[in-house]
């Protein structure tokens, strides 16, 4: 395969149908996962635009802390409940939009299973609060929180989920049951141990627990570690089971019917290493694969022009030949045999003196040839692009793929979010 012809692999991948995804009344939640910066956020939002006009009642639940979404949407801020975006026409379809309010959530399944005075110990208690705000883990975990708490009420056909940001694919899997884990597991029982043992006994057995785990502890809470622990195991006491609970069910809810992942990443190497440690991951873990999303896919209109034809016609007008219109190679033509000129070489030559009376001697060539040189690198690009791909495919047929074409400029607004739900559909393809 030459480095700027064809680029179709041998074997295509399965197309991806997206609207039939979305327009399928037993798909109740869509989930974007993959590296960042692929455009997660973006394709969350053209998603949940795409569905709503198709009819469905779709929220779309974003942790991206930049606030792209609310601007495309036209909405000033996004917070921790959902809020109606104006300027989605659909039949009968609605569509609301919320950012993730880590704190808040976690804030709000304290006040919903403890009474009153409890719950207002928990949230003003300092260890509560290093927790809730920058715990590791803590983001993944409540954004599984949300996503159960959104599917509980089943106001909205649709959860769009924007899952956060990680350098790890493994995150966003893992982090909800470590959290889990930890507010219902060994390091939780031994803080609890004290108070259930009581009088010196007790305190003697808090000593030689505390002094294997002062030096962590001391990170989070510094010198008020043990009266602010104490009393934050003693007022949780009676919620940590829940936790692991609520853990397990968003889990089961991750791997039911009715959810579909989709893998989002960009036509490069790094972006798909990732997305197929992720498709394995999700395959390991029985979680419902709906395809991948290939985003800001490069292509050109005239991919019948190779890479090397372009350069070659580029570096025949730098040298001032004529460009052989039939055979695509370069050279200068004497159709006769005796001098005398051809018809096309007549005819270049009366387009040559309308160019050098219009932008001067040799302004036309050096345009022309700047412009095929600009075609030649970008079906370089195009190449790079399909043999990445190809290699993904070819390691995971299976993985149904939608590429979409990237845009000339960023999407800020309804408009532009349409604009990638087309090419998420397919209709319009790579290099429109």
């Amino acid at each position: 395969m030459s480095e700027g012809g064809n680029t179709m692999g041998l074997d295509a991948p399965q197309h991806l149908e997206v609207d039939a995804l979305l327009d399928d009344p037993k798909t109740r939640i869509v989930v974007c996962c993959g590296a960042g910066g692929v455009g997660k956020t973006t394709t969350a939002a053209a998603l949940g635009v795409r569905a709503a006009e198709r009819g469905r009642k779709v929220v779309v639940l974003t942790i991206d802390p930049a606030r792209r979404l609310a601007q495309s949407m036209g909405i000033d801020s996004l917070d921790n409940t959902p809020r109606r975006v104006e300027g989605v026409d659909g039949d009968g379809g609605e569509l609301h939009a919320m950012m993730l309010d880590m704190k808040r959530t976690f804030d709000e399944i304290v006040e919903a299973h403890a009474d009153r005075e409890r719950a207002r110990a928990i949230l003003a208690n300092p260890f509560y609060q290093s927790l809730s705000a920058g715990f590791a883990g803590t983001q993944e975990y409540m954004a599984m929180e949300k996503l159960g708490q959104l599917r509980a009420k089943d106001d909205w056909d649709l959860i769009v989920v924007d899952t956060p940001p990680s350098r790890s694919a493994l995150d966003f899997l893992d982090a909800p049951k470590r959290l889990g884990s930890f507010l219902d597991g060994k390091f939780i029982r031994v803080l609890m141990a004290p108070a259930k043992v009581g009088g010196r006994a007790g305190m003697k057995f808090l000593n030689v627990g505390m002094s294997m785990m002062t030096g962590t502890l001391s990170k989070l809470m510094g010198a008020s570690l043990l009266k602010d622990v104490q009393t934050f195991v003693a007022a949780m006491d009676t919620m940590f089971g829940g936790f692991r609970t609520r853990a397990d069910a968003t889990f089961r809810l991750l791997q039911a019917p009715g959810t579909a992942f989709l893998v989002v990443a960009a036509p490069e190497p790094d972006a798909l290493r990732e997305a197929a440690y992720f498709v394995e991951r999700l395959a390991a873990e029985k979680m419902p694969l709906a395809g991948l999303v290939l985003n800001r896919v490069h292509g050109s209109d005239a991919r019948q022009l190779s890479a090397e034809r372009a350069l070659a016609a580029a570096e025949n007008l730098e040298e001032g030949g004529i460009v052989d219109q039939e055979s695509g190679k370069a050279g200068l033509r004497d159709a006769a045999g005796d001098g005398s000129p051809a018809v096309d070489d007549v005819e270049c030559a009366e387009d040559a003196k309308d160019a050098e009376e219009t932008d001067g001697p040799g302004d036309a060539d050096a345009i022309t040839a700047g412009l095929l040189r600009l075609h030649a690198e970008r079906m370089q690009v195009i190449a790079r692009e399909q043999r990445t791909r190809d290699r993904f495919t070819s390691l995971h047929p299976e993985v149904a793929v939608a590429e979409v074409a990237a845009l000339p400029g960023d999407v800020h607004d309804l408009a532009g979010l349409r604009a990638i739900g087309e090419r998420l559909a397919a209709e319009v393809p790579a290099g429109a």
